[in-house]
């Protein structure tokens, strides 16, 4: 018998501090309905994530299948989402599952695992248990971002958890493949049985990269013994995204098994070894003062990394902390980018290149906003462009990213990138298309806090990266967030923590 897949998705990373998202900020990334997931996903470089490429390649490549696409929905990393517009996304999805009843032989759904809804701490949670109910116990395999933060309902309603294991994220299509394997390893009979633990541990994002670290060294011992044993199917570390404040925030162990005991103590061993490194899940940052310094007095070409003002975690990526320092010092040869403000993006555009006007930034910014604080300067127009881009490196790379009007604005020795969709800096091709050349500056400011290692790795080695300390709504410094459903105590801010 063929098998038919449902497929379907939800993936937004959800900064509870940040401004609520719309349905809007779907339809900027990618909302997809029916067949136009599958017409999206067979395009050069198509705006549906990596996850589905990998998980259509590993079902074609083992066999017979059709495919039943419901609706897929991704976002930029934002505030939780509007809970009207989640619902009336629920009632999509209800509908194309209740039209699959008793067709779909399994399920496969693209999540991320920190959204959230104004009113839901756990959409997927939400989504995966109407999976359930509908479809019923069929073969259901979801794949998720390693900043999830793990409910016990979404490991209950799902037979294989898949994570993914690399910070910045570059193995989002070897994920999906992952998973097709597993859902044919399902369709053929096997059974799987999950196991989960959860430390009290919220860690600083930077501290979770898969390169070096304490991080890397739990994900790295879970697939070396993942490897040793046949009975474990899969091992995800997920270190979560402490800006989600939910009741379940904490680094994360899930296997999946073919027996229940090697998953049990697969993942006790691997709890154990995250709780041996507790101490060094902290954030190492950089003073704004000590920044401007080393972007005067570098003798090498240094990446300055804006990581409270990240939109890959919800920041708004548009405060004026470095840019202003970097002016008022009057460095040189040095590229920002990039920095959302549409009313300036706009302007640019009218104004046309060559034009010299003065920049005002975060004109239209509510007067509330904590962070991101008015600036202006003279500039120049230098280039222009509809920013629509095809990511070169990285998470980006082989996507169509919609970046809106783009500008080039030059204020002094400094060249600003301004665009109209807020996105974080991960991707060189974000700068390069306007005419910038990354090889030939002293200093590159990104608004981003880890993706853009995975992008910009061909110019900066790991000792070239500086992380800022500077104010905004991703800001390392978890201490200074007004936290409400983040269970306490957790390292590293509680220094009495245990763990039984």
């Amino acid at each position: 018998m063929t098998p038919r897949i449902a497929i379907l998705g939800f993936s937004i990373e959800c900064n509870r501090f940040a401004p609520a998202a719309r349905r809007a900020d779907f339809d900027q990334r990618c909302y997809l309905e029916g067949q136009a997931i599958l017409e999206e996903a067979a395009k050069p470089a198509p705006r549906a994530p990596a996850e589905l490429t990998g998980f259509l390649e590993g079902m074609n490549a083992t066999g017979p299948w059709t495919p039943l696409p419901v609706m897929i929905a991704t976002a930029e990393p934002n505030g939780p989402v509007e809970q009207a517009d989640f619902d009336a996304m629920m009632a999509v999805w209800r509908a194309g599952l209740t039209a699959l009843k008793g067709k779909a032989d399994g399920v496969y759904s693209i999540m991320h695992g920190a959204g959230l809804a104004t009113a839901d701490h756990d959409p997927e949670g939400t989504l995966q248990a109407l999976v359930r109910e509908i479809l019923g116990d069929i073969p259901f395999v979801c794949s998720y971002d390693l900043h999830a933060n793990v409910s016990e309902r979404m490991v209950a309603t799902v037979d294989a958890f898949v994570g993914y294991r690399t910070n910045p994220h570059l193995d989002m299509r070897e994920r999906g493949a992952e998973c097709a394997a597993l859902l044919r390893r399902l369709l053929a009979g096997e059974r799987f049985h999950r196991a989960h633990r959860r430390l009290p541990i919220v860690s600083p994002q930077t501290a979770l990269l898969t390169a070096q670290g304490p991080y890397a060294e739990v994900i790295d011992l879970g697939q070396d013994l993942a490897a040793q044993d046949p009975r474990i199917a899969n091992v995800s570390v997920m270190g979560g995204f402490s800006y989600g404040d939910t009741p379940f925030n904490g680094l994360s162990v899930i296997v999946t098994a073919t027996e229940r005991d090697a998953a049990e103590a697969l993942a006790q061993r691997l709890a154990e070894a995250a709780w041996d490194r507790r101490g060094r899940f902290v954030a190492k940052l950089t003073s704004l003062p000590d920044a401007v310094r080393l972007a005067k007095e570098s003798p090498v070409p240094l990446a300055f990394a804006d990581v409270a003002d990240n939109p890959g975690g919800g920041g708004r990526g548009n405060t004026m902390w470095i840019l202003e320092a970097f002016h008022a010092a009057g460095i040189q040869d040095a590229i920002i980018g990039i920095i959302a403000d549409a009313p300036l993006a706009a302007e640019a555009h009218a104004k046309g290149v060559g034009a010299r006007f003065t920049a005002h930034f975060n004109r239209a910014v509510a007067a509330d906003d904590p962070f991101s604080k008015p600036f202006a300067a003279e500039a120049e127009v230098k280039a222009l462009s509809d920013g629509v881009v095809v990511g070169r490196r990285g998470i980006y790379a082989g996507r169509t990213v919609r970046l809106g009007r783009t500008a080039w604005l030059q204020i002094g020795g400094i060249a600003v990138v301004v665009i109209e969709a807020r996105t974080q800096c991960a991707d060189p091709v974000f700068l390069e298309h306007l005419g910038l050349d990354i090889g030939r500056a002293r200093a590159v400011v990104v608004k981003s806090r880890g993706h853009f290692r995975g992008g910009f790795d061909e110019f900066f080695k790991h000792e070239q990266i500086v992380e800022v300390d500077c104010p905004g709504l991703t800001s390392p410094n978890l201490a200074s967030f007004a936290w409400k459903h983040l269970p306490r105590p957790v390292l590293p801010m509680d220094k009495e923590t245990t763990w039984p």
